[in-house]
């Protein structure tokens, strides 16, 4: 009876498919589908590779396997491999670090494929010794995620949240090299959502407002300050609030050059530059805090994800459940 070689029905996520059977007759049929192809292996190194197609196993299609037998022509011992050059998705999720050591939970989805099986075989089913379609799941998620946690911490927590596609772009190009090591190809990544814990959401929340995140790190001092004095025996209740505008003062700006004496030669002492007429402020564009999107100045509900905006008596936005304001210390009814 002819011996068959031939994946039958793989599943839509399996990868790689080992053939139970490692001694092979000469004359056997090796069956190999569109979209694999089949690897012999002996000792763990890599002999011949078949593409699609019907074969019949011979000296002229294994010359390197006939050579290491020794040109007999007695059944050999090899193993052969069936490697899907499929597409696949893999999902993954994980925690990592941004820029400024805030922590952050990811997930989304990647896709990829076998671009060289010899290189694949080498150095991820022979390399780690994984013959499983499941193993070999779980190693390339695992490489995945280590990537995704390197590349993502170089990132600040603004950019994660308000650029995700750009990211997503960005993170993906720095893959691709990653996975081409491993034989694989790095088709496309997408995050699909991030998040952070609640004192961080607060930070991102006054850094999206103001665009300064050197000073919401100081507004943090101010409240940690704040928050120790309130702890002190003698300090008096509010102290903290008192105490917060001169921490959250800005440095003084340098001053502006004097201008030119417009009447000739050496101005008269005492002689002090008219003042020029102020420029009318230009109206602050406001932030959702929620979604990120520009409102109207002044909106109690953002137009885009419908949040209601929390306001001071004077008109500045706070945090939801916020009992001050942090910009002007008025107490939020």
């Amino acid at each position: 009876m002819v011996q068959v070689i031939e994946w039958v029905n793989p599943g839509e996520d399996e990868i790689i498919w080992r053939y139970p059977n490692e001694v092979i007759k000469w004359g056997a049929q090796l069956i190999v589908h569109e979209y694999e192809v089949a690897v012999f292996m002996r000792d763990g190194k890599i002999y011949d590779v078949l593409g699609p197609g019907r074969h019949t196993l011979t000296t002229q299609n294994l010359p390197l396997l006939y050579k290491l037998v020794g040109g007999s022509n007695s059944p050999f011992k090899a193993t052969v491999i069936f490697v899907s050059m499929k597409q696949f998705q893999g999902r993954y999720g994980g925690e990592t670090q941004t820029r400024e050591l805030a922590p952050v939970k990811y997930y989304g989805v990647y896709w990829f494929k076998v671009a060289d099986p010899v290189l694949f075989i080498t150095e991820v089913v022979g390399g780690q010794s994984l013959y499983d379609t499941s193993d070999v799941t779980k190693f390339i998620r695992a490489y995945f995620n280590e990537g995704m946690m390197k590349h993502l911490s170089a990132y600040s927590i603004v950019d994660l949240f308000q650029n995700l596609d750009m990211v997503s772009t960005q993170v993906k190009v720095k893959l691709i090299e990653d996975f081409r090591r491993l034989g694989l190809e790095l088709v496309d990544v997408k995050i699909e959502g991030v998040n952070t814990t609640d004192e961080w959401r607060q930070r991102l929340f006054w850094i999206m407002q103001t665009g300064n995140a050197q000073a919401v790190m100081q507004m943090d001092t101010a409240k940690q300050v704040a928050a120790e004095l309130g702890k002190s025996e003698g300090a008096a209740m509010g102290t903290g609030m008192v105490i917060m505008p001169q921490l959250l003062q800005q440095p003084a700006q340098p001053a502006q050059p004097a201008q030119p004496y417009a009447g000739g030669g050496v101005p008269p002492a005492g002689y002090q530059q008219p003042a020029q007429p102020a420029a009318p402020a230009a109206q602050q564009q406001e932030i959702c805090p929620y979604c990120g999107k520009p409102i109207p100045p002044g909106a109690r509900f953002c137009p885009y994800c419908g949040h209601e905006i929390k306001r001071c008596p004077n008109g500045h936005i706070v945090p939801e459940g916020a009992k001050f304001c942090p910009v002007c210390g008025a107490k939020v009814e």
